[in-house]
């Protein structure tokens, strides 16, 4: 389990393709912390780390994940989220969240405020995926509070330091993002579909 509280950003450093699996090397200052077979949030997807040589370190994406996220389109110089799961007994300071990507959305507008920014989000909308206004959502791994919600859409604020320390500040209009539901809110749904 992941908070989605982002601890830093990775840069990827190659990118090799073994049938249809493909393994991500990243460099990081996470990376002298980290062991073989630990979970790490990468763009809010968790993978597990099967590699570690000084500041780099390599996990695997299968097909599955390559489609479901936007792990696909990773390059070179890429920037990505990282977080490494929660401890138990730590401070929850952002919510639940699993690790578990359930779709892409695209960036739709981004509007700048009096020392903050609105970003706003489209999705194609599947069953149980639903956001409600001052709900959570995980947005590459951030954990957020939805502002404004209507179906298929959704807008959350980004204060400076988020902006900063995320891969917020390199998203325009069409950029792909990786989302995980509240997972309250997707066991909600799903209940109420079977009544």
């Amino acid at each position: 389990m992941f908070t989605g509280i982002i601890e830093t950003l990775g840069k990827v450093s190659q990118l090799r393709k073994e049938g249809s699996n493909l393994h991500i090397s990243l460099t990081s200052s996470l990376a002298p912390e980290l062991k073989i077979d630990q979970s790490l949030a990468h763009n809010g997807v968790c993978l597990t780390v099967v590699e570690i040589s000084g500041d780099t370190y390599t996990v695997t994406a299968i097909e599955e994940t390559l489609n479901r996220s936007n792990l696909g389109s990773l390059k070179p110089g890429s920037l990505v989220n990282l977080e490494r799961a929660m401890v138990l007994g730590a401070r929850l300071d952002g919510h639940l969240v699993q690790g578990h990507v359930d779709q892409t959305a695209h960036c739709a507008r981004i509007e700048t405020r009096d020392g903050s920014w609105e970003y706003f989000f489209e999705y194609p909308q599947e069953k149980g995926q639903v956001t409600i206004e001052k709900g959570s959502i995980t947005v590459d791994g951030v954990s957020l509070t939805v502002v404004h919600s209507s179906p298929g859409k959704f807008s959350v604020a980004i204060i400076p330091y988020t902006y900063e320390h995320t891969r917020f500040k390199e998203y325009e209009v069409g950029s792909i993002v990786n989302l995980e539901f509240d997972l309250i809110g997707k066991y909600v749904a799903r209940l109420l579909e079977k009544n």
